[in-house]
């Protein structure tokens, strides 16, 4: 019999959450699906956000994979090409690519095909990771205008703070400040600023997390944004426990019971993905909620049972997802909703 760990992906979830993009703005639509769809699987994310304009990744090996599985919208590489010797696939495959360097600009010159690129040139206004900073981009847009493999160009930026209370003021002014000169599509907008702010939607906003059912606000629940989970990871009970006053859980003894109580072991770890460090965690248990104990082991963590007389081996244990949200499981690890559902292992099931 096979381990009872599944992670489920719910296809519908993605197109509903998709059009609670649609109705945020009236921009086009990037659907950011990078990171095996962060997590779901690259395909199945693809054709189920397939009423997308574009999509969103880095890898061009799996740009070539949608191309070829007949996706024919924008496909865009966020940090464009990193050679030279990319530009002739990129061309062929009708591929766009960002363009956050001087370097990427000198390498445009390998492509022997003219008028065949589409790019984005990326500001840098604020963040520092990618991107020309101001006063480097009327340089950049004047050499991409005039370079004669170049067809389409749309300027774009990313938000360091969308989501938090600091917000876009700063770096949007910044952006609009450079932007003006220029008669050309414009892109802004995650999912924070999509739904936060509508003055960042320009003529197409990226969304990514919201796409997979999360919050991008640490204060608004999903469901509170009319999100629907994407994955819901779950497993089953396969051995109870019943703990003295003084017995402790797991490795390190981190968890000791303060009375007599049951505990639930539940098939899922670390090596599924589960994060490690995650104690104290919310969870449910044949519906009914819960919480952690002790320290995630490699394959198995722990759950109080003791306001749940009914729980028994074999009773399901949702570890994010439906009717968990995946937010709360995060904060109990000091991470983010992203992390979690990138970090599924290839040794869970998939079930749709």
């Amino acid at each position: 019999m096979a381990r009872p760990i599944q992670a489920h992906i719910d296809l519908s979830a993605l197109e509903s959450n998709l059009q609670v993009a649609r109705r945020a703005t009236s921009a086009r639509i990037m659907s950011v699906i990078k990171a095996d769809g962060y997590g779901h699987g690259l395909l199945r994310v693809t054709e189920a956000l397939a009423a997308t304009d574009g999509y969103a990744l880095l890898d061009i090996q799996d740009a070539i994979r949608l191309r070829e599985a007949g996706f024919r919208q924008t496909i865009l590489l966020l940090e464009g090409f990193f050679s030279a010797e990319e530009l002739p696939v990129i061309a062929e495959y009708d591929l766009t690519c960002v363009i956050h360097s001087a370097a990427q600009i000198a390498m445009l010159d390998a492509c022997q095909k003219n008028g065949k690129l589409d790019v984005w040139l990326k500001v840098n206004t604020g963040m520092n990771r990618l991107g020309f900073v101001p006063p480097q981009v009327a340089q950049a847009m004047d050499q991409l205008r005039r370079h004669r493999a170049v067809r389409d160009i749309t300027l774009m930026t990313h938000f360091a703070n969308a989501d938090q209370e600091r917000g876009i003021a700063e770096p949007l002014a910044l952006f609009n400040d450079v932007a003006t000169p220029y008669r050309v599509a414009r892109s802004l907008a995650n999912s924070a600023a999509l739904l936060r702010y509508p003055e960042t939607h320009g003529d197409w906003a990226r969304p990514g997390i919201m796409l997979y059912g999360a919050s991008p606000f640490a204060g608004v629940s999903a469901q509170q944004l009319g999100l629907k989970p994407a994955m819901t990871l779950s497993s089953r009970i396969i051995a109870i426990q019943e703990l003295r006053a003084g017995d402790e859980v797991g490795y390190g003894a981190l968890f000791r019971a303060g009375h007599a109580m049951r505990i639930g072991v539940v098939a899922c770890g670390y090596a599924d993905g589960y994060p490690r460090i995650a104690m104290n965690a919310p969870v449910l248990v044949d519906g009914q909620r819960s919480r952690t104990l002790g320290r995630v082991s490699m394959d198995m963590l722990y759950v109080d049972l003791s306001a749940l007389p009914q729980a028994e081996v074999g009773s399901r244990v949702v570890l994010w997802g439906e009717g968990m949200p995946i937010e709360e499981v995060a904060r109990t690890a000091g991470t983010i909703s992203y992390e979690l559902m990138c970090a599924l292992t290839a040794r869970v099931p998939i079930k749709l």
